[in-house]
């Protein structure tokens, strides 16, 4: 069974992800890059490793070996590859310089002739040591890419490995033999150590040593932890919020370092008492890792499942749940500690399969039963938290997932398949423990950010942008550490770099992460001086000019596209990516684009337009279709316009160009105001006239030169309609002013017994003496109607 030392990989897992992530190894090489290869030794040793190859009695020591030598000849042959690359360009340019060769029966000049001539030749020897550099490459890739996929099916066999069933009784006795043996073993090192004389005497003279270490051990395993926890409560007086967890976060570290102090400790004097023997030793040594791993299962139980300080719990859980959980999360450290401790005593011993199956089996079904408590627990904080939430549903997801492998791995521990039993749960304890760590690590981060940039409340503290960034940052950092964990090798992960370090074809050019970031850091520095220019535009030179406010935007709003387009052509020149390549796509796309984006294309030259020719300008007041209001912004796409209801119209800008647009503020404040009046019949039109006018005079916002017009425009139905028509200061009062012209007109007119018909009704009484008559005749003896008697109004 292919050793599957888990707490290594979780242990060394931050080192292992710089190693991916450092460069290919023939770059991290001293030697002189420049010396020419040795192409024949490179023969020699792919002639070698395609023998090897071919035979499966190799071993997988031998495969990791001719993995790395091949992989670090690939890196000097990647580099081989632009050998002459400046001169090559130079001579091909040469050779375009001088022209097409001609076609059919045309003669070229001699000299040319002879000149291009000589440059292919020196092309041919310049390219010659690429071209052989770029064959080594394909071999040296071919063979890597052989070396992985034997290995690959390699562990594949060993997961699908059938061990004997350890429920099978019939292999009990044989691992029961088998712990025993160990057992044993151990005891007889210790005591072996004890009958020898030299190990009395080394015992005894670092017997003083031993005594402080193992003071120092109890100290610190026992006691460490209420120290730590007494510690962190003082960090935290005084503090906000923020602050008080981020120190009560670095306090609970202690928790892990402080007991960690202590089993190294005890590690240095269980080796100088001198009674170690070889299982034991090895034991001994490893103390500080199974200790990290059992305290920092009850560092992140304590972190996750809080006792205290239900808001700050990750999980939305009741206060039995929390504490279930904190026990599950120390156990699952407990439980890989465990299996650690038997690897060390017992895969060496050279035991039979039955004996390793039988000894793992108790760890994989408290691993799985574990796993099945802690997926019910994640499905309960999906039901008392939100359960439509994303995070939610992940929770949901997970646990199922818990579960599945909880019933998975076991299960295949039963029917023989001990190794993909523990490819199964171990991982799966693991990944949890790291993700748990994930989410610890993003809270601090959004911590420190809110320390820095406090947020006016907490929502909005753990809304906030910077802090989500921060977290997935962290959870594409931590993508390597789950492949190491679920069993990928750290070559698979290494070649991955390689490939994504190496780029791809576009066109005849290859694109590197390299020419990425050298693209993105270019137009960075091209888009920072545009917005600097437009800067200087805006709030230095514009204001000086005579230019209006309108001329100044679109000025300013036409230089930064101009300068966002030259930054991204020059950042496109300066990393060499030829675009050539796209242009058959480019002219593919452009018909859907046109029919697609016809709207888009319309409205962006529409605001150019508008930018250029100026109709309308930010704070205009303008009117278009049924959208009358003030202009607040002009953009390439759209205008907005915020009506006298405060609400926000956007206005396609083809709207602005194509239908009738009236501008009411365009060449001043200053606008009309029509106000009409009606008026009974048979009131004195001058009369009327002449109070009208003396209403408008008196009006503040009205202009008097030209002086306000009184217009008699008809007679409607016994209605004599006037019109006031008066120039404004500031045709945005216009409102106003109209309301309180209306105001005056009711005052005058009640004061002046001036007649307003209200209903038509009213107006056909106008001739009431006549009418009443003739009711009166037509009735008898009936009397006359009160009102039509006492109303002086409707008397006349």
């Amino acid at each position: 069974m292919r050793p599957l030392f888990f707490l290594s990989r979780l242990v060394l897992g931050l080192w292992l992800a710089l190693a991916v992530l450092a460069p290919a190894p023939g770059f991290a090489q001293g030697e002189d890059q420049s010396q020419p290869l040795d192409y024949a030794a490179w023969d020699k040793l792919a002639t070698t490793a395609e023998a090897e190859l071919g035979s499966d009695a190799i071993s997988d020591e031998r495969l990791d070996e001719l993995r790395a030598t091949i992989v670090d000849w690939r890196a000097r042959l990647t580099v081989a590859q632009s050998t002459n690359a400046s001169r090559i360009a130079t001579v091909r340019e040469q050779i375009n310089a001088l022209g097409p060769t001609p076609a059919g029966d045309a003669t070229e000049a001699p000299e040319i002739a002879q000149k291009r001539k000589e440059l292919g030749q020196q092309l041919s020897l310049l390219q010659a040591p690429g071209l052989a550099a770029e064959e080594a490459y394909r071999r040296a890739d071919g063979l890597i890419r052989e070396i992985d996929g034997k290995a690959r099916g390699r562990h594949a066999d060993q997961l699908l490995q059938l061990w004997p069933s350890p429920v099978n009784p019939a292999n009990w006795p044989d691992a029961a033999i088998g712990i025993t043996d160990t057992t044993l073993r151990l005891w007889g090192e210790m005591s072996s150590g004890w009958t020898d004389s030299r190990a009395r005497a080394q015992f005894w003279n670092s017997l003083p040593l031993i005594l402080l270490l193992l003071a120092v051990a109890v100290a610190t395993t026992l006691f460490g932890r209420p120290w730590i926890e007494a510690f962190a409560d003082r960090l935290r007086i005084g503090k906000t919020e923020a602050r008080r967890r981020i120190f009560g976060l670095l306090a609970s570290l202690g928790q892990i370092i402080v007991p960690s102090i202590g089993m190294v400790a005890l590690s240095v004097a269980l080796i100088r008492t001198g009674f170690m023997g070889k299982i034991a030793g090895q034991v001994a040594l490893s103390l500080p890792v199974l200790g990290g791993i059992i305290f920092f299962a009850f560092w992140v139980a304590a972190r996750v499942f809080p006792r205290v300080d239900v808001d700050q719990a990750i999980l939305p859980l009741q206060r039995g749940e929390r504490r279930e959980g904190r026990i599950l999360s120390a156990l699952m450290g407990v439980v890989l500690s465990l299996e650690v401790l038997r690897r060390l005593t017992m895969d060496g011993q050279n035991y039979g399969d039955a004996v390793t199956s039988v000894a793992s089996f108790p760890m994989l079904v408290g691993g799985g039963i574990l796993l099945w408590r802690m997926g019910r627990i994640l499905r309960l904080s999906r039901e008392q938290g939100e359960q439509n939430s994303y995070g939610a549903k992940l929770l949901g997801l997970l646990g199922r997932a818990l579960k599945l492998i909880a019933v998975v791995g076991p299960g295949l521990a039963v029917f023989g398949y001990v190794t993909a039993s523990a490819a199964l749960v171990y991982p799966a304890i693991m990944s949890l423990g790291l993700l748990a760590l994930l989410i610890i690590l993003q809270r601090l981060l959004a911590d420190i950010w809110a320390v820095i940039y406090p947020a006016a409340d907490s929502e909005a503290e753990n809304e906030r942008l910077v802090p989500v960034l921060l977290g997935f940052a962290l959870a594409l950092v931590s993508v390597p550490l789950f492949a190491l964990i679920w069993g990928s090798r750290v070559a698979d992960l290494s070649e991955i770099w390689t490939r994504f370090s190496e780029g791809f074809q576009l066109g005849d050019t290859r694109v590197s992460p390299s020419d990425f970031l050298l693209f993105a850091v270019i137009f960075v520095i091209g888009y920072l001086i545009t917005r600097l220019f437009q800067g200087a535009l805006r709030n230095s030179i514009l204001p000086r000019t005579r230019m209006d406010r309108g001329g100044q935007n679109a000025l300013v709003s036409g230089t930064g596209y101009v300068g966002i387009f030259l930054a991204a052509l020059i950042a496109i020149n300066a990393t060499g990516i030829d675009l050539s390549g796209l242009a058959i796509v480019a002219s593919a796309l452009s018909v859907g684009i046109g029919f697609g984006l016809q709207n888009i294309v319309q409205n962006f030259v529409s605001g150019i337009i508008l930018m250029i020719e100026r109709p309308v300008s930010e704070g205009d007041w303008i009117e278009v279709g049924t959208t009358q209001g003030i202009v607040k912004t002009i953009s390439v796409r759209s205008t907005r316009i915020q009506t006298f209801d405060r609400n926000v119209v956007v206005v396609p800008n083809a709207d602005l160009v194509s239908q009738r647009v009236t501008n009411w503020t365009r060449f001043g404040l200053a606008g009309r105001l029509i106000v009409p009046v009606a008026v009974a019949w048979g009131e004195d039109s001058r009369r009327v006239e002449m109070i009208l006018r003396e209403i408008a005079e008196a009006q503040p916002m009205v202009i008097l030169n030209p002086a306000p017009i009184i217009v008699l425009q008809g007679f409607t139905g016994g209605v004599q309609n006037f019109e006031i028509r008066v120039i404004l200061r500031d045709v945005n009062f216009q409102g106003t002013v109209r309301s309180d012209i209306n105001h005056m007109i009711a005052q005058r007119f009640i004061a002046e017994r001036i007649r307003m018909p209200s209903t038509s009704a009213e107006i056909t009484l106008g001739n009431a003496d006549e009418l009443g008559a003739a009711l009166r005749g037509g009735a008898g003896d009936q009397t006359t109607d009160p009102k039509l008697a006492t109303d002086p109004g409707l008397g006349r």
